[in-house]
């Protein structure tokens, strides 16, 4: 009996010390999980940033112990791309040497493919810093603005998506969607446009946008990339009565994150311009992105973007009618309208006959003054 014991026993140490650190490592990972949320995704962001980029799944083991990663969504939402958007932005003012200018512009020209050969001022010693050569202006002839169709591209970029709004949902890039109502915000910009006074007998959000009978909500996403023009015209002759600013996140809103992120677009910063033309309800939204903090509307002097506190959800509002100016802001298709830093992205929703047709295909290049469809 006793020499069993004696054997038994160095088996049993074994045992307890092969397990002692697994079962350690689960006590503590139950203890994470008992904390508050903050200090969880804190605690956790560090390792799961590691568990996404390490090669051969050298964290995975983990997994097997209880811990799991965040997901790639939740840890690329922790970013805090508003600070870095900000610091970005003051880099950006940063003048350059005289001598450095055309060696770090070659470069950016180079790795997104500008086309100097339409810029104003071709000469890469003019621009003082990177925020001046982002908002280079264009040479009048190679920007025509085409006057046979009503309506036309705002911006130099690439369609994402176009077509008909359909059950108060809007597609983001194909196969994923978004809220018309909480893209826009509620519907009480009525006393700057007035749209559907009468909205008894409206059912939906989208509906009380139309105002004409057989009329229906159109839209088109232009998504411009870091190496495009970064200013936007008015694509029609309208009305602006009302804008909506809306401070938010700064994510990207490159097609393949845009195809990650669910309403993407109702997260990140943007400015909403309301108005009316000739056929209804017609609005041009600005949405921002990672290292775009600052979209400026010129013709608005008291428009601040990125600014380092804001309450999630929140918005501001702002009237163009007033005593002094009770027709708002009108503007003439291919009228400079505002600029983004870098590159973003401008949704167009407006009312139209049900007859308007796109003549667009997903995914093409289109430049400003382009037309995108007719009646």
């Amino acid at each position: 009996m006793c020499q069993r014991s004696l054997q038994q026993r160095p088996a049993r140490s074994t045992g307890k010390w092969l397990q002692f650190p697994q079962l350690a490592l689960r006590r503590r990972l139950g203890q994470l999980s008992c904390m508050s949320r903050p200090t969880v995704r804190l605690r956790s962001w560090p390792l799961s940033f590691l568990y996404y980029i390490l090669p051969l799944g050298a964290l995975k083991p983990l997994a097997k112990v209880g811990w799991r990663p965040t997901s790639r969504v939740a840890l690329y939402k922790s970013i805090p791309t508003r600070l870095l958007s900000r610091a970005w932005g003051r880099l950006n003012q940063v003048d350059l040497p005289t001598w450095l200018r055309k060696p770090i512009f070659s470069l950016y020209i180079w790795t997104f493919g500008v086309n100097m050969k339409e810029a104003a001022v071709e000469d890469l010693h003019h621009y003082r810093n990177l925020g001046e050569f982002f908002r280079r202006k264009l040479k009048p002839q190679v920007r025509p603005v085409c006057d046979s169709h009503c309506v036309t591209s705002p911006a130099d970029g690439k369609i994402l998506h176009f077509g008909r709004v359909r059950n108060c949902e809007v597609e983001q890039v194909k196969g994923v969607t978004y809220s018309l109502e909480t893209f826009l915000g509620p519907h009480t910009w009525t006393d700057s446009v007035p749209i559907n006074r009468n909205d008894e007998d409206k059912s939906s959000f989208q509906d009380m946008l139309v105002s004409k009978p057989g009329n229906e909500l159109f839209h088109c996403v232009v998504y411009l990339a870091p190496g495009d023009y970064h200013c936007f015209h008015s694509p029609t002759d309208w009305r602006v009565a009302h804008r909506r600013h809306f401070p938010g996140s700064l994510m990207s809103v490159n097609p393949g994150v845009a195809r990650w992120i669910k309403e993407l677009f109702c997260h990140n910063e943007r400015v909403v311009l309301s108005g009316e033309w000739k056929h209804g309800f017609f609005s041009l939204t600005a949405v921002g992105a990672t290292n775009v903090g600052s979209i400026r509307i010129y013709f608005d002097k008291e428009l601040r973007t990125n600014s380092p506190r804001y309450s999630k959800g929140s918005y501001n509002d702002f009237s163009y009618v007033s005593n002094n100016n009770q027709e708002g802001i009108f503007m003439r298709k291919g009228e400079h309208l505002g600029e983004f830093n870098l590159g973003s992205t401008i949704v167009l929703l407006f009312e139209a006959p049900r007859d308007f047709t796109f003549n667009l295909k997903a995914g093409q290049k289109i430049h400003f003054g382009e037309p995108l469809g007719t009646i």
